[in-house]
């Protein structure tokens, strides 16, 4: 059809070229014409294509009430989801800061104490001492000549032991000597000067001021005499220290001077130990007895003593002296126990073992020799309590049997003692207790240092890895995992 219209309009130009007068409207009558038909055109067309198009189901329109419900429904829906998700992220949060919390405290495996059955005879360690032991100087100063006693020589109170040579001193006390009567003559003559003007004051041939001159002079000389002879005496005591004696029966057990050694006197820098004299009988013997067994202790006591250089022989002793007193530092008391030694069979410096009857109502535990803490003030178990701090107790050890220790007071039963305890323990600090394992009283029972499952895996794991907590620790790993994909 836009084609005839084409050729339409080509004729209708080729018509109006030929004349003149019909050149005006002829075109815009054309044109308006073919606007027409193109409309009717476009018009048939389009009813062609709105025919084949097929409209869409008309949907009735929703009530207002209807839809405001579904909005809120909708809404209600995703506020729950959302307060859900910050419910379980907190939940996870605080479950995360308290297992981490729950690292931070150190896991522990722990023990009963074992008790022990009480023997009638308590052992105690003890050191072997000179009864009197005295190192010996000179009191002058000179040159050794000679010495008649040397290391190990028994000799009797009151024995030479050594001569030295003082040239010096015996100068000075002879020239004390010349002094003193060079005094005795200046007090003879003040005295007969004295006398004299006393009798011419009588007649009033002097004065009472010259008199007393006289008089005081006569005093001075009596002084001065005096002090010459303390100085003379002095010098004569020095030269009596030009022989040494032995100040008590012994043995000497050092001698540090030779002949023609240049002695000085005293014990200070300058002065020089010529010998060291012991009496070794009886000795005494110093031991430390636990507190639990201060009460046993009585003086005059008879005890015996045994050394491992005399197998199966006891020697007799008995208890001399205590200190009537608790050491605060060790809570034992002293105890001083005199051994005869007449035979000199017993040497000082020895070690020895006291025996002491002491009955059977002491208290006695053991614990593993692993469970001891040494510190600055002493050994230490660490006790863990009820409220799971630990409380670094002192202890007193009585006897060792390699794998455990017997412990004499300070612990009892039903106290739980850290095994393998760090150095970096401290007391009131809080602990969790590992899982004992299920045979650990019968290996206690059996004399033997039972050490929990626990701990023996502890043996083999790192240092920051804690038995107990492996599958914690992948528990830990999944929960962390499911966090954060939340």
């Amino acid at each position: 059809m836009k084609v005839d219209n084409e050729q339409k309009r080509a004729q209708r130009q080729q018509a109006g070229g030929s004349g003149d007068g019909q050149t005006a409207e002829a075109p815009h009558h054309a044109t308006q014409a073919e606007r027409d038909e193109e409309i009717a055109a476009l018009k048939e067309r389009s009813r062609h294509q709105s025919r084949a198009i097929e409209p869409p189901p008309e949907i009735p329109p929703a009530p207002p009430r209807r839809a405001l419900m579904v909005v809120g429904v909708a809404l209600l829906i995703l506020l729950a989801a959302g307060a859900l998700t910050l419910i379980s992220r907190a939940s996870h949060e605080r479950a995360l800061a308290k297992e981490t919390e729950q690292q931070t405290i150190p896991t522990v495996a722990v023990v009963h104490p074992l008790a022990e059955k009480p023997d009638e005879e308590l052992v105690l360690p003890g050191s072997l001492q000179a009864f009197a032991e005295s190192p010996i100087y000179a009191r002058t100063s000179g040159y050794l000549v000679r010495w008649y006693k040397d290391i190990g020589s028994r000799v009797k109170e009151g024995e030479l032991l050594a001569t030295i040579d003082t040239p010096e001193i015996d100068q000075e006390l002879n020239q004390s000597r010349a002094a003193r009567q060079q005094i005795v003559a200046q007090l003879e003559l003040a005295k007969i000067s004295a006398e004299r003007w006393e009798n011419l004051r009588k007649s009033d041939s002097v004065s009472a001021q010259e008199s007393d001159q006289q008089t005081s002079g006569y005093k001075q000389a009596q002084a001065n005499l005096a002090a010459a002879d303390a100085n003379v005496r002095r010098l004569e005591q020095l030269e009596g220290f030009k022989k040494v004696y032995a100040p008590f029966s012994g043995v000497l057990t050092k001698r540090n001077v030779d002949p023609g050694a240049l002695i000085n006197a005293g014990a200070g820098a300058a002065g020089r130990e010529l010998f060291d004299i012991a009496r070794v009988d009886p000795l005494r013997v110093y031991t430390s007895v636990p507190q639990a067994y201060a009460q046993f202790i009585k003086i005059g006591a008879a005890t015996t003593l045994t050394l491992q250089e005399f197998p199966g022989q006891k020697f007799s002793a008995k208890v001399a002296r205590t200190a009537e007193s608790i050491d605060p530092n060790t809570r034992t008391l002293l105890t001083e126990v005199d051994v005869p030694n007449r035979e000199g069979r017993l040497l000082p410096g020895s070690f020895g073992e006291v025996h002491f009857a002491v009955g059977s109502n002491v208290d006695k535990v053991t614990v593993p020799v692993n469970a001891m803490l040494f510190r600055s003030e002493g050994p230490r178990l660490a006790v863990v309590g009820p409220d799971k701090k630990v409380e670094l107790r002192a202890i007193n050890i009585g006897k060792d049997y390699g794998t455990t220790l017997e412990i004499l007071g300070g612990i009892s039963t039903q106290d739980q003692i850290v095994i393998n305890p760090s150095d970096s323990l401290e007391n009131g600090q809080e602990v969790n207790l590992a899982p004992s394992s299920p045979g650990q009283g019968q290996d206690q029972s059996a004399g033997q240092p039972s050490v929990p499952q626990s701990t023996r895996q502890e043996e083999n794991l790192p240092e920051n890895q804690q038995p107990g907590q492996q599958g914690q620790g992948q528990q830990r790993n999944s929960r962390k995992a499911k966090g954060s994909r939340q």
